[in-house]
């Protein structure tokens, strides 16, 4: 409604002859607003209000709150009338209250609800005809510092607090718990009408110093406060009686609902501020004083694979301080057993196969991960209970036991690795390999012993690579990048440097080729191919045996030789003829027309191209032509007649092949494949591989211990014997975890070499020798 102004006029108003109008028009606006109030008559109202304020009297009135005899003569326009509206507020408030004795409940809050919407509403246009008193009197007289004098809208909250809340507010107060705890009990409440009578009490909160602020003062001490404490009682009643009758399960269903209600209880009708003190609250009742038997379930939920239950558990033990600590230790030790049972039950027969065990791993994992990120929500402590939990059944279990050895983890799976990446009618889709690499870099980032990985890991990389079994190049440089974005640069170095080698071999070849066709123009009548490798990057092992190269081989070899000493005066090349293979084309089967092609290795070809020249050969000749010793010999001999290529006279048993066996061409061997593979590796020869890759991980380790032992050394010149052990075990625990025995007798090494000495005076200390 717009408010009109005028000139103002110099004529005297007396207050008497203008009230009456005034307190009628008021009274109607304040009873009964909705049957609306004329235009003219609100203008009259306001007009005499003006007028009453601009005219210039002088005469003696009472300054408000003050006896008449104390009061000075100065002259207080708009004083009488603004004690005239008080009193007649303050007569209409006793009206309101007096209605009220016969009310309870919620008639009490409907009708307290009613008239505070009818007199807040009628007090804003009340306001609005008392503006000119308020633009220029009142203000005056709160510049003054007169503490009881508002405006007109807030005088009459003031007066509505003081002369009916007040006497009300206990029984407004219980009739809201009351009400309030009907709901909890499941019964539909106005929602609208609590909300209008709290927030009544949240407007009637005046703040002296500021009184157009509102303050939470009338809220928190008339309600709130015995609110909270109302909750805290029906919550601990209801959730003792509840938990006795029921499964925690079920009671945490129902604290999960009682919380969410009440979260919506304040969105519906209580003051946003509640919230946080009502949930603590509780959470203190509900969850806090019944966490032990919560904590005590724990474990029946990880048995039975509650998922649910279990995120509802997470869910609100995460609301109490420590309330998930005991979880995550009870999580760490029930992974850990799980996983030491489940190696167990596949490690019953002695022989492991690298897939079943490394398959058995991940299956624990995967299915406690999917537990932490997605019950747990990925909760750093579970997390890490998830982490020490697989790090201890991976590095100990009854397989590693079993071998005596902790290496075990690690070669398993490098083998399954090699198993993945290495030719087979069995490899698993190209689709499903980026993730199953992933899977071994997940049991990878757990292995205690990372050095034992990597070398069995190169010695496979480097057969994949020399024999030509790799599934894909792009497969195998995808998982050197994955260790080297976990190790780093220096775990990958020669493994990376083997990649290098075999293109560079592959160039050389064509040169080669190109040299016999252009310079030498001859044919070597074979395909001959050749792999030059770097010594240093390559871990490949120098041949056991002497072997007489074949006279059908030796032309290739010395061609090659001599164009590469052309091509790299100085560098020397040793032939490894036990890593060498080759295929043979059978021409004396009458059992096949076309013939059998035997992929070979070098030693077998040796021995099969005899039979070129002879029908029956001896063991012992056999020696003398190849010059293999007895070991190699028996085993190449054995897959020869195991294969049936062979037959030997007499039969060939498990012990020594004796000199004098006597050994021919079967000319009768037949078989369903055109190629043959014979160059099958005799279980003994894997085992021995195995052990000496295990004997060759702990010369390393003792030389890397050293290298790390020198390196602090250097740069601390002196230090305690624990101080060392400590930074050792530090350095190195990211490759393999060090034992303490081995890095004592590797700091007696080096005192013996002169690298460190015992400092003088002072037991247990190490100095550096420059």
């Amino acid at each position: 409604m717009s408010m009109m102004t005028s000139t103002p006029t110099k004529r005297s108003v007396k207050l008497d002859d203008i009230w009456p109008e005034l307190e009628e028009g008021i009274y109607k606006i304040i009873t009964d607003l909705n049957k609306g109030f004329p235009k003219q008559k609100w203008m009259a109202l306001y007009t005499h209000v003006y007028d009453y304020c601009a005219a210039s009297q002088s005469k003696s009135s009472a300054k408000v709150g003050m006896p008449k005899q104390q009061a000075s003569g100065a002259n207080y326009v708009g004083e009488d009338l603004y004690n005239r509206l008080n009193l007649f507020l303050k007569k209409h408030m006793a009206q309101l209250l007096k209605l009220t004795e016969t009310k309870m409940d919620e008639p009490l809050l409907n009708y307290y609800y009613t008239e505070w919407d009818r007199y807040t509403s009628a007090m804003k246009y009340i306001n609005n005809i008392f503006q000119y008193m308020n633009r220029y009197w009142i203000k005056r007289e709160i510049d003054d510092g007169k503490k009881e004098v508002y405006e007109i809208f807030i005088l009459s909250l003031v007066i509505w607090r003081d002369c009916l809340f007040t006497p009300l507010k206990q029984r407004l107060t219980n009739s809201l718990l009351d009400i309030i705890e009907s709901e909890r009990n499941g019964y539909q409440i106005n929602t609208h009408l609590i909300k209008g009578v709290i927030n009544g009490y949240v407007s009637l909160g005046l703040n002296r110093e500021k009184p157009k602020e509102t303050i939470l003062q009338v809220y928190k001490s008339g309600f709130e406060e015995l609110f909270l404490t109302a909750t805290e009682n029906y919550y601990t009643n209801e959730s003792a009686k509840f938990i006795s009758e029921n499964s925690v399960a079920d009671y945490m269903k129902k604290v999960e609902t009682r919380l969410n209600e009440e979260v919506k209880r304040v969105q519906q009708y209580l003051h946003q501020n509640t919230e946080s003190e009502l949930i603590a609250k509780c959470e203190k009742v509900l969850i806090e004083k019944h966490v032990e038997v919560i904590w005590n379930e724990f474990q029946t939920l990880l048995e039975k694979d509650k998922i649910p239950d279990l995120t509802r558990m997470y869910s609100l033990l995460s609301r109490i301080p420590r309330g998930l600590e005991p979880l995550r230790t009870t999580l760490e030790k029930h992974v850990q057993n799980v996983g030491l049972q489940a190696v167990s039950s596949i490690a019953t027969n002695g022989v492991i196969e690298p897939k079943v065990y490394i398959e058995t791993l991940l299956k624990v994992f995967k299915k406690y991960n999917e537990l932490v990120t997605g019950a747990f929500r990925s909760d750093t402590g579970f997390v890490a209970s998830l982490d020490k939990a697989c790090r201890r059944f991976i590095n100990e279990n009854a397989v590693t036991i079993a071998a005596k050895s902790s290496s075990k983890s690690p070669e398993l799976l490098a083998r399954f690795t090699d198993f993945l990446l290495k030719k087979s009618p069995n490899n698993p889709e190209e689709s499903e390999m980026e993730q199953l690499l992933n899977d071994v870099m997940i049991v990878f980032k757990y292995i205690e012993d990372k050095d034992v990985f990597q070398d069995f890991y190169s010695k496979m990389l480097a057969k994949r690579l020399i024999h030509g079994t790799s599934t894909s190049e792009d497969l195998e440089g995808t998982m050197i990048g994955k260790l080297k974005s976990t190790c780093g640069y220096e775990y990958t170095s020669k493994l990376q440097r083997m990649f290098t080698d075999m293109s560079l071999s592959r160039e050389l070849l064509e040169r080669f080729n190109n040299h016999i066709e252009q310079v030498e123009r001859s044919s070597l009548n074979i395909d001959f191919s050749v792999l030059v490798l770097a010594t240093g990057s390559w871990p490949l092992q120098p041949p056991s045996t002497n072997f007489s190269i074949p006279k059908e081989l030796q032309a290739c070899e010395q061609l090659f030789q001599k164009f590469y000493q052309n091509q790299h005066s100085g560098r020397k090349l040793n032939w490894l003829h036990h890593l060498s293979k080759g295929e043979l084309k059978t021409k004396y089967l009458q059992t096949s027309k076309s013939g059998y092609t035997l992929q070979c290795s070098t030693y077998q070809i040796g021995v099969l191209l005899q039979f070129n020249q002879y029908d029956t050969l001896t063991s012992e000749e056999i020696q003398e032509s190849t010059q293999l010793i007895d070991s190699v010999l028996k085993g190449t001999l054995t897959s020869l007649a195991k294969s049936k290529i062979l037959l030997a006279d007499p039969p060939l048993d498990d012990e020594e092949i004796a000199k004098t066996t006597k050994f021919s061409l079967n000319k009768q061997f037949k078989n369903k494949k055109t190629k043959i593979f014979i160059n099958v590796p005799v279980l003994t020869q894997v085992k021995e591989e195995i052990d000496s890759i295990h004997k060759t991980v702990e010369e390393d380790r003792k030389l890397q211990i050293q290298a790390a032992i020198v390196r602090i050394m250097k740069m601390r010149k002196q230090l305690a014997h624990s101080g060392l052990m400590t930074e050792v075990i530090s350095q190195l625990q990211t490759r393999f975890n060090p034992k303490v025995n081995i890095i004592k007798k590797c700091i007696d090494i080096l005192i013996e070499k002169e690298y460190l000495m015992r400092v003088e005076g002072k037991k247990d200390h190490y100095s550096y020798v420059a």
